[in-house]
């Protein structure tokens, strides 16, 4: 079996987390600058972990400032092999509902002003120009194993769906959310991209735990999104995520993935133009 390490991600209302046996804190810099907060380290069954927070302490980076290329390459650093992570997310469908996860399998992307590739020419960066294959872009047998430990939990779960990822912090008008909706989008978030592209380009197996906590703003008989609904819900999710995580992460380590690890690294590499 390969020797695999789990990067947890947590996103909006998931600061802190105590899913760890042993655990102790460690500050980082990576070429690409400092992750948004300090790495904790730990074991869950014996399968080392390691957390971040995404938004840093408190909460204080908006979602275009997150500096995603040290958040996922600091993983890297660490020997991360798989990227679990957690978002906040608002239903595009009406039968996802509020407190309902869904295992994303594919996003639209609607960012304009991150920094999106590893590879962008500067000193320091990786060398090369990276053309990452995205057409399945979430690990398919990662996310096998989080629905399954979702059912196992008794939390109501979908199996896939399409993540729109909006530039953000502000919500979406009216027109937009329609316009996603037309689109075929289940769910509709600010932070997978670029995360997910960036731990491809890194040969990093990915997967995210979408946490409805609301329709956007597009029903007629449904509040609209605010700040204090997100978060009134998130707290409701925060229990049940953290079971999920707890019981993925379980499983994850009983899994063989060398094959999926090894592909995934072939996949980067190969995918470099020097």
């Amino acid at each position: 079996m390969a020797n695999i390490k789990v990067g947890i991600i947590g996103g909006t209302g998931m600061q802190d987390w105590d899913v760890f046996e042993l655990k102790e804190e460690k500050d980082v810099v990576t070429p690409y600058g400092k992750p948004s907060s300090k790495l904790t380290l730990g074991t869950v069954d014996g399968l080392e972990c390691v957390l971040l927070n995404r938004h840093g302490s408190g909460h204080r980076s908006s979602p275009t400032y997150i500096n995603y290329r040290a958040n996922v390459y600091a993983l890297h650093q660490e020997g991360c092999t798989h990227i679990l992570a957690t978002s906040a997310c608002g239903s595009l469908k009406k039968e996802c509902v509020p407190g309902h996860f869904v295992i994303i399998d594919q996003f639209i992307d609607r960012t304009n002003k991150r920094h999106t590739t590893f590879y962008d020419g500067e000193p320091g960066s990786l060398e090369g120009v990276c053309h990452i294959p995205m057409r399945h872009p979430f690990c398919a047998k990662l996310r096998e194993v989080i629905v399954k430990s979702c059912i196992e939990e008794k939390v109501h779960v979908h199996s896939k769906g399409t993540a729109i990822t909006i530039e953000g912090p502000r919500f979406s008008s009216y027109a937009e959310s329609h316009m996603y909706r037309s689109w075929g989008g289940s769910i509709i978030n600010m932070t997978t991209i670029p995360e997910v592209c960036l731990a491809h380009e890194l040969g990093m197996l990915y997967a995210v735990i979408a946490m409805v906590t609301d329709y956007d703003c597009w029903q007629e008989d449904h509040e609209a999104v605010h700040v204090d609904y997100v978060m009134k819900v998130m707290k409701e999710n925060r229990e049940k995520v953290t079971r999920v995580v707890a019981k993925t992460l379980k499983a994850i380590g009983d899994i063989d993935w060398a094959a999926e690890v090894e592909n995934a690294k072939m996949i980067a590499k190969t995918s470099v133009m020097l």
